[in-house]
């Protein structure tokens, strides 16, 4: 069960299953319209490249090109889709309505969209007997299709070994609502880190406590659970902790069970920065919309620019709840700094000049703000890298700060000094998730912590100690989960990896230690040369190496997945807020989750990635070429 505690310290599980599956009020299901073909796969949509054309009905069909490997999306492990029109083949509208239903989930297009004229003549340009099908029937057939991907899921969720969760909670602006998602982290069968949106539910004051974990059937394969800095998020983990505890053993104690969202603490810390010199981005701001108001405005600034010999011909205004944004809009109009000046003498009305003070103090921030960028990146980056990425890149924030607490100029201190109490506030205790996570990168074991320790924390060497007690415990805990893996190598492994898990006739299991032993104080040279991050996948090696380390391999997969970020699930709300727009406020919550998680579902299913719609984007500012011929 997963709890969250509302403003008034109520619990709520936030593990729920759903109820009966419907649709928005006043829709019904037209089940006898809708009924698909027997033994039909949900998992694949005809390529509109390999159907074949019928001039007429009484022409018999043409036929249909053999599909080509780049046909194929990327990351899709799809098998070969035969077409719904063949030689020999019926018509069968029944299974034209499922890559229908595919295409309305996976673009998050209304559901009125296949009743739209235009839709219908596209479609019956290409199939000629198309029918019409109406927004009641494709509802049906969407929530077929979602309950038919949620059992491929299951099936997938079932085989792995543990799952780590992201969670957190949103308000639907049109509907006033909460509504709370649930992401899944994990490691499949072919050694691949999967995300998928388990659950996108209701949760109604008072906040009654259900439990999706039964539904989903992963309560015993619970390994994190990473949400936001909020107080009663503490609580709501605390409590659930202690409800996992009586029931289960949880790894290393508990200690790895409740993950802060290092993206939220970095966003924190660099409000704090910014807020230092807030009138100056207000003045860039204001001066970039001034410049930007016509086309005249801006060719006296490219005018000006190309005077003091700046060739950059780009400035960018942000969105203001995105400090990424401004960090880049910052860093383009340092590049005109000269510009600006030369632009107000000759612009009576423009009043948004920063001093030269302030330019200063920009370039500082700046460089402050360019190690946040690239570890907020990395963190949330859109591919989810693994857990071993992220030590070092802490590690880089903490050194600039350190090195800003020394400047000599006070500004700088004064803003380091904010932020560093924020950093230690949330980092002050040892981060075991990200360290357990470094260690298993066969590139640096023990030695990156020993690097980075010294510097995040004064205890250090205490530190360093419990991640080596937690590592040893942790993998004591997976010898005995896995105590029939183990035996099965000793008996039937080769002398070489007996050799190397310490189990050779007359040793106990316990000498397992051996192998673990070895991978800690020793690196492999064949990995030494590869310290880039794009250069080197951790989980395939240890997929590689699988068979060497048996047990350890196991442990790696799991801890490799665990997020320390809930970007994966906060983003599923940008589509929540196109999915409940101001013509869809009345979709009942069931319609809600089955339209968001059965849209990630089946993208993940085709290799399809999901395209920004409707968000709020920095605008470029690009500048007119300057004709210097006179």
């Amino acid at each position: 069960m997963i709890y969250s505690m509302d403003d008034g310290g109520s619990t709520t599980n936030l593990l729920s299953p759903n109820k009966g599956m419907g649709v928005e009020t006043g829709v019904g299901i037209d089940n006898s319209s809708s009924q698909l073909v027997h033994g039909m796969d949900h998992t694949t949509t005809p390529n509109e490249e390999t159907t074949s054309q019928i001039p007429n009905e009484n022409e018999s069909v043409r036929e249909k090109n053999n599909k080509t490997d780049e046909d194929e999306p990327s990351g899709c492990d799809v098998d070969f889709v035969p077409p719904l029109i063949g030689p020999d083949t019926k018509y069968d509208e029944n299974k034209m309505r499922e890559p229908i239903a595919n295409w309305i989930l996976s673009t998050e297009q209304p559901f009125a969209t296949v009743e739209d004229v235009m839709f219908v003549k596209m479609m019956k340009t290409a199939t000629p007997l198309f029918e019409k099908v109406s927004r009641v029937t494709i509802t049906s057939e969407c929530f077929k299709v979602y309950e038919h991907e949620k059992k491929r899921l299951k099936a997938l969720t079932k085989a792995a070994s543990k799952i780590s969760l992201t969670t957190d909670c949103w308000k639907s602006s049109h509907q006033k609502i909460e509504y709370m998602v649930i992401t899944a982290h994990f490691v499949d069968h072919n050694w691949r880190l999967q995300k998928r949106v388990l659950s996108f539910v209701h949760v109604p004051p008072p906040r009654n406590a259900v439990d999706i974990a039964d539904e989903w059937e992963i309560k015993d394969k619970i390994f994190t659970i990473s949400v936001d800095n909020a107080g009663y998020n503490d609580k709501a983990l605390r409590r659930l902790k202690e409800t996992f505890s009586r029931v289960r053993k949880l790894s290393c104690g508990g200690r790895l069970f409740h993950i802060r969202c290092c993206a939220h603490i970095l966003n924190l810390l660099v409000k704090d920065g910014l807020a230092i010199i807030d009138h100056i981005i207000g003045d860039v701001r204001e001066g970039i919309k001034y410049i930007n108001n016509s086309e005249g405005r801006r060719l006296n600034f490219s005018k000006a620019a190309h005077q003091m010999q700046i060739r950059d011909r780009k400035l960018m205004l942000d969105v203001p709840t995105r400090w990424n944004s401004t960090y880049d809009m910052l860093c383009m109009a340092l590049k005109f700094k000269d510009a600006f000046l030369r632009y107000a003498e000759y612009e009576p009305h423009f009043h948004h000049l920063p001093t030269d003070k302030d330019w200063e103090n920009v370039q500082s921030v700046c460089e402050i703000l360019k190690v946040f960028k690239v570890c907020t990146n990395i963190i949330s980056g859109s591919d989810y890298p693994t857990a071993n990425l992220y030590l070092i890149e802490v590690f880089r924030v903490k050194q600039t700060l350190d090195k800003g607490s020394l400047s000599t100029t006070d500004f700088i201190r004064d803003m380091v000094k904010k932020m560093k109490e924020k950093f230690d506030k949330y980092w002050g205790e040892c981060h075991l998730a990200m360290a357990i996570a470094s260690v298993l990168d066969p590139r640096f074991k023990m030695k990156l912590v020993e690097f980075c320790f010294p510097t995040l924390y004064q205890n250090s060497d205490e530190n360093i100690k419990e991640v080596k007690n937690a590592l040893y415990e942790m993998y004591s805990e997976y010898l005995e989960m896995h105590d029939t893996l183990v035996r099965e190598s000793a008996t039937h492994g080769s002398e070489h990896e007996r050799n190397v898990l310490g189990l050779n006739e007359g040793t106990s299991l316990g000498s397992g230690w051996e192998a673990f032993g070895e991978f800690i104080t020793t690196a492999d040279l064949e990995e030494k040369g590869q310290t880039g991050m794009e250069s080197f996948n951790a989980l395939e090696w240890w997929n590689v190496h699988k068979l060497k380390y048996r047990v350890l391999s196991l442990m790696a997969r799991d801890v490799l997945a665990i997020p320390i970020s809930t970007v994966a699930s906060e983003a599923t709300f940008s589509a929540g807020g196109r999915v409940i727009d101001p013509y869809r406020a009345s979709l009942g919550s069931d319609t809600v989750q089955m339209l968001i998680c059965g849209g990630d579902w089946i993208r993940q299913v085709h290799g399809v990635k999901k395209k920004l719609k409707n968000e709020e984007f920095p605008i470029e500012v690009l500048l007119p070429e300057v004709n210097t011929k006179h």
